[in-house]
């Protein structure tokens, strides 16, 4: 747990680092994802940095929240944007710090047996820590893509990966498709170009390429179509065209570069 929080925090801090010097009107760039500007990218983690911090220090309250935001007729949808655009992004930034803060200490003091409910199925406490590092991640793309700034690209891909691999199952439910249930194998280059593998050596369906590729297409930050990823056999292809590594509803990717 010690490390896959420390990782978190080191997430946090390289997307501070981005946007820390930016002026107000920076803050207002439109990003990849349709609607939003980085303002909003930060506020949405800030938002979710806030709900996790409850989940994990008030259960009862969070599935009170939960309930109230599924079932919200567009009153609660654009509560994780609205706090960005009342503030602006120097103070949201100084929420944000804080907020995160916050949810690292709760992430310390969690019991590392408990398991943590969110919008989706109920997770193990590391599986949350890293969940959260992967949406920071992902929102840090959307951020650096708008800034016109190269993707980040670390170690903490790693876990990343697992996460979506780990999801598979989830993916196939999420979009309704049915999952063809062969066994996967993934073959992944770091960035520092260690091999990662995952899943049975023998598997017939496979996944192989930079681990950068398959973070961008789980987060639904590439379209398949962008990834240098070679993919062999049935369960594969139909698991990568749908995977998402995030909970709630499906998202709705993004164009090929070509197109964008």
């Amino acid at each position: 747990m010690s490390d896959i929080i420390d990782d978190l925090s080191a997430e946090h801090a390289a997307l501070d680092a981005v946007v820390a010097g930016l002026t107000e009107d920076q803050w207002l760039t439109p990003t990849p994802a349709q609607g939003w500007s980085v303002l909003d990218s930060i506020s949405h983690l800030h938002y979710f940095d806030g709900t996790a911090t409850q989940a994990l220090t008030d259960p009862e309250a969070f599935a009170r929240h939960a309930e109230a935001l599924f079932s919200a007729d567009g009153g609660l949808a654009e509560a994780d944007v609205a706090i960005g655009r009342e503030l602006g992004g120097q103070d949201l930034l100084s929420a944000w710090r804080a907020g995160r803060n916050s949810l690292l200490a709760a992430l310390r003091a969690a019991d590392p047996t408990q398991r943590v409910p969110w919008y989706g199925p109920p997770m193990a406490l590391r599986s949350f820590a890293t969940a959260r590092l992967m949406e920071t991640w992902a929102h840090g793309v959307d951020v650096t893509d708008a800034l016109g700034l190269p993707v980040a690209a670390s170690e903490r891909l790693k876990s990343i990966c697992h996460i979506s691999i780990g999801a598979r199952a989830y993916s196939f439910l999420v979009n309704g498709v049915e999952d063809p249930g062969g066994a996967i194998r993934c073959e992944l280059a770091g960035p520092s170009g260690e091999s990662w593998t995952w899943g049975p050596e023998e598997a017939t369906d496979r996944v192989s390429g930079p681990a950068l590729d398959l973070a961008l297409i789980a987060t639904q930050r590439r379209h398949l179509d962008d990834a240098n990823l070679t993919i062999t056999g049935p369960s594969a292809t139909a698991w990568l065209a749908i995977a998402q590594s995030f909970a709630g509803p499906s998202g709705g990717g993004r164009q090929p570069l070509a197109q964008a």
